[in-house]
């Protein structure tokens, strides 16, 4: 009797083989956690933007003597606190006191006229100033006054919102830990001896310097965004970078692949929508504006911000803040290579050892 020929083509798996052959635990828990990172990122953003008020603007106030006292009282005492009112002797001192970075604003009352000056310095971010011009309206309205606003010191030409620090520092954020990342997946990544380790803090180095370099070029020369300050800019970029690659390292070192999802967790979720380039720290929610300048996002946007408009006032806390980063990213980093044991990348067939042919004969 005939049989029936076999069919050579191969038969397609079952639906259940397929599924765990094209979507392995290992790639459902990564996508897991991408998920998280994703509503992490909305919950954050949404969470310090969707409702900005502000708390805690510091006005400084310069009025007659026999004023003072109850201009500032009744600033301190509008509901919510929105405004942290302070005494100024005079308009220049008003004025320094915006160019430091030690007032928000500046109200300069005259009983004597139907019109007071309110003075911001919009480089520094012009939600703050606008922010600052409408409750200073909304308070004249009340008492049939006026108010006029003085920009002491706008942002450049080409920043017109005062936004390109917070874009600067973001690119070099970002850039610093995703090099990390590259270094982790293409640098003997199976296995993070201390010498490896200490080859890929190394190796942040120079990229650092380049990436500062080609930040400074892109904003001043190529765009215009934030001109002069050229290689003060260079430099802290430099360190920008160093400290979000470094810690990247650490991380990576610490607990892999959920090392660099905790450091987009730190840098770019909690760190950028707190950094006060969008919003500043007296327009964000509690939270936000408590860990602001406390992570590399917020502390880079006040150095290049307050380095190219103000002549690098109230810069020193920032950059120790980087420093701080940097330094203790390489300390984790260097430990956790000694400390910890290497783990072991994919195995490997081993290479049988050559044997010597038999003697002919």
């Amino acid at each position: 009797m005939a049989t029936r020929a076999q069919d050579p083509r191969p038969r397609p798996p079952a639906p259940t083989r397929l599924l765990r052959d094209a979507v392995t635990p290992r790639a459902a828990l990564v996508m897991f956690g991408v998920l998280l990172l994703q509503l992490g990122f909305a919950l954050s953003y949404m969470g310090a933007f969707h409702d900005p008020r502000p708390h805690g603007l510091r006005v400084a106030v310069v009025a007659p003597p026999a004023v003072l006292p109850q201009v500032v009282g009744r600033l301190d005492a509008l509901p919510g606190d929105p405004v942290d009112a302070s005494p100024a002797a005079d308009e220049a001192q008003a004025r320094q006191l915006l160019l430091d970075r030690d007032t928000d604003a500046a109200a300069l009352i005259d009983p004597a006229r139907d019109q007071d000056t309110l003075l911001v310095a919009s480089a520094a971010g012009t939600s703050v100033s606008d922010t600052a011009a409408r409750i200073a309206q909304a308070i004249e309205q009340t008492q049939g006054r006026q108010v006029a606003v003085q920009d002491v010191r706008p942002p450049a030409k080409g920043d017109s919102r005062g936004l390109s620090s917070f874009y600067l520092v973001l690119s070099w954020t970002i850039g610093g830990y995703l090099a990390a990342s590259a270094l982790n997946m293409v640098s003997g990544s199976p296995r993070p001896t201390p010498a490896r380790i200490g080859v890929r803090l190394a190796a942040m180095l120079p990229y650092a310097f380049v990436s500062g370099i080609g930040g400074a070029l892109i904003v001043g020369p190529l765009l215009s965004c934030l001109p002069g300050a050229f290689w003060e800019l260079t430099g802290i970029g430099t360190l920008v970078v160093l400290a979000s690659g470094v810690v990247g390292v650490a991380m990576q070192r610490l607990l892999g692949t959920i090392g660099l999802g905790l450091t987009i967790v730190l840098f770019t979720i909690l760190g950028n929508p707190s950094s006060g380039g969008v919003y500043p720290a007296a327009l964000l929610p509690p939270f936000w504006r408590a860990i602001g300048q406390a992570l590399p996002p917020g502390a880079g946007t006040t150095v290049v911000r307050n380095t190219v408009y103000f002549d690098g006032a109230a810069t020193a806390g920032a950059v120790w803040v980087l420093v701080a980063w940097a330094v203790g990213g390489v300390l984790v980093a260097v430990a956790a290579s000694f400390l910890l044991p290497a783990r072991s990348g994919p195995a490997t067939a081993p290479v049988p050892a050559p044997t010597a042919a038999p003697d002919a004969g």
